[in-house]
């Protein structure tokens, strides 16, 4: 063979294998650094998906990391997720435990509702395996419960606490006529005083009875057009006889458009309640405005009166029940605490609000604000059956 033909072939040969060598080289290099294609998590069981759509708990599902595949939107709103994380430790380390065990969890959690407040939630967790790699948690708010329990208790135990005085004091003037039964001035001087006893503790029990009915009902059964300015004159009249008493002017000035849907007697009674505290709170000879007025959709209902005015620190409690800012002077009146919570519930079961102005040394100002009325049946009341309030005096 040529030689030169020789060395030709041997060199494309070379060339050849060394082509070969480096595909092959790149080749087994990137089969190396290949990145295996992401696998999918795993799916949820059938019909999961379907079933927490409806469930009125707070649902939440975690996969084996704890991260979240599926939630409620209330988890989002209660604070609970996150940015597709769940926030709480808590309930992190729940989840970790029943995933180890498979043992079901249910614990109350006192958390925080939503980011960057202050305000606790209190939370029944259960959490459980769902399926094998998956943890349900179910989460509901019992922080209204907890609330009504509590204030179940203090009501039981103010009621308790309330009825002991009046009936105790007719214990013991029964007792006391019995001992002065020959002398007929003592006997006439406690019968008396029983009797006054027996007209706060009547009083007492009806207004007991009152709140407790309303709160039960929370809505009204049968709303009627109410003219506001016939329930003012009619809280006014309840009150007239001890005002002239006490020589305090009642003014009351109210707006003939004034119409609200409701129950004429128990806002006759919210508003103679105002008008009571009002008269028994002023000094001998100042007035007691009361003024009802329409105002866009609302009508309100102020009671204004020139008393020594109400504590700023005390303002926040005066519509609990049972609670005085001068108890001596209070039961000096017949006052039992409950008049201004019968106030807010009214208003609440109308769906309206109360509230109070008052500075000490210039008076105090009640409002109670009530959605009007409107349209065509508060423009023509005549044609209408407007309620008259005729409720007892509440004080």
């Amino acid at each position: 063979m040529d030689p030169t033909l020789a060395a030709v072939l041997g060199g494309s040969l070379g060339l050849v294998i060394g082509a070969v060598a480096v595909a092959a080289s790149r080749f087994s290099e990137r089969s190396f650094t290949t990145i295996p294609a992401p696998t999918e998590p795993p799916a949820l069981p059938a019909g999961v998906s379907d079933v927490l759509a409806v469930l009125r708990s707070i649902a939440i599902v975690l996969d084996s990391s704890d991260a979240v595949v599926n939630n409620s939107a209330s988890a989002v709103s209660y604070g609970l997720v996150r940015h597709g994380e769940l926030v709480h430790v808590e309930l992190r380390q729940l989840a970790r435990q029943a995933r180890r065990d498979g043992e079901i969890r249910e614990v109350d959690l006192e958390l925080p509702r939503g980011f960057g407040t202050t305000t606790n939630a209190l939370m029944r967790a259960r959490v459980a395996p769902l399926g094998a790699r998956h943890i349900l948690i179910l989460a509901e708010d019992h922080t209204h419960a907890q609330r009504v329990e509590e204030v179940r208790r203090d009501f039981v135990a103010n009621v308790s606490h309330e009825l002991k005085t009046p009936v105790g004091g007719i214990a013991l003037l029964a007792e006391a006529i019995l001992d002065a039964r020959d002398d007929p001035e003592a006997v006439s001087r406690f019968a008396a005083r029983i009797q006054v006893e027996s007209t706060r503790l009547t009083r007492l029990v009806k207004e007991i009875v009152d709140l407790s009915r309303l709160q039960a009902a929370d809505t009204l059964h049968e709303p009627q057009l109410v003219g506001i300015p016939m329930v003012v004159a009619e809280a006014v009249d309840m009150v007239r006889v001890a005002a002239e008493a006490r020589q305090i002017a009642l003014e009351p000035v109210a707006d003939e458009r004034a119409f609200v849907f409701g129950d004429a007697d128990l806002l006759a009674t919210a508003v103679a309640n105002l008008v009571s505290n009002a008269v028994n709170y002023s000094e001998p000879g100042t007035r007691v405005a009361v003024a009802a007025r329409r105002v866009g959709d609302t009508v309100e209902i102020t009671v204004s009166d020139q008393g020594q005015g109400i504590p700023a620190t005390e303002q926040d409690r005066i519509f609990e029940r049972f609670y005085r800012v001068d108890a001596a002077r209070s039961r000096a009146t017949g006052g039992t605490g409950l008049g201004l919570a019968i106030v807010k519930h009214v208003c609440a079961t109308h769906g309206g609000d109360v509230s109070v102005w008052s500075e000490e040394g210039h008076g105090s100002t009640f409002t109670m604000r009530l959605p009007a009325a409107s349209g065509r049946t508060a423009a023509d009341p005549d044609r209408h059956a407007v309620g008259t309030a005729q409720g007892d005096q509440h004080r």
